[in-house]
Order: structure tokens, then sequence, then C-alpha cells
């Protein structure tokens, strides 16, 4: 078994945008809120186009065999302007369940950190729902630490 990561191309948005559909059912039970603020704007496959063409922004399609089974997305995002440094933020990762604990996760990070590294990104945010246990025990295995927690209120929920 071969597990590969390679960055993402115009050929891959299909599967990419099939993998993008399974992580928002997977995120949605977690966190309704998800797709409203985390996810994409819509049409996703318009947007991941848009995205996999952007050079401030690292795609990856992780694989077993040359077949695709998972995808990474990070964001060269600025810290505050006085700072003049920028973080690579990873906010998408999803991987098949069949193809999790196999090495596909780590393949997809490792391209990206080296990616962002070769940009002279030093630091890394990873987002991760609460609940989200087994990503944040993949981020933490990388090396993350919790540095802020977002919290949320709906009013529409007391209802």
């Amino acid at each position: 078994m071969n597990v590969s990561a390679r960055f993402a191309t115009d050929d891959d948005l299909e599967l990419i945008t099939g993998l993008y559909s399974e992580l928002e059912a997977e995120m949605i039970p977690l966190h309704p809120m998800w797709p409203k603020a985390d996810g994409l704007v819509l049409p996703v496959d318009a947007s991941l186009a848009g995205l996999i063409e952007r050079d401030d922004v690292v795609v990856v399609v992780g694989e077993i065999d040359d077949v695709g089974f998972g995808f990474m997305m990070g964001f060269m995002e600025s810290l505050l302007p006085h700072v003049q440094e920028q973080i690579g933020a990873i906010r998408f990762v999803f991987t098949h369940l069949e193809a999790r604990e196999v090495g596909v996760g780590e393949a997809m990070l490792s391209k990206v950190l080296t990616e962002f590294r070769a940009r002279g990104v030093v630091r890394f945010d990873a987002h991760v729902l609460p609940g989200h246990r087994l990503v944040k025990n993949f981020f933490e295995s990388g090396g993350f630490s919790a540095r802020s927690i977002v919290m949320h209120h709906d009013d529409e929920r007391i209802r």
C-alpha cells in the first residue's frame, strides 16, 4: 500500500467536491452552525475551483495507491498588521472513513506544512470543532495544541 499526498489540480474538483460533501455531513451533527460559518461559499464546486488557483491557499489530495481518499486545505493568513507575519491555517481536512489511521492524514499534513514552510511560514493553526476528538487527537499528535476556543450562542436554539 502506497500512501501519499499531492497538490490538487482542477482535475480533482469532482473528487474534492464529493469529499467536501462528506465532510459537511460529518460536521453538521457536531455543530449545525458549521456550514453557515465555517464551510465554503456556495456553490461549493465554484469555491473549490477558485481556491485551488489561489496563491495563498494550499490544497492537497491524500491518496492510497494513486486513488484519492482525502483532502486538506490550508490558508496563508495575516496576523495583526503590526506583527507583519503570516500563519498557515488548516481549515479543512477530511479522509474517507475506511482510509483513516493508515497515514493519509499524516501525508497530507506533511505536504501542507512543507509547502507553508517553503513560503516562510513558521506558525500554524488547525481549526477543529469541539467534540471532534479524532481530529483533535490527529493534530495534537502532529505537535499542535489549542491556543483559542471560539464560543457560540444561538438564540434560535432557545425557542
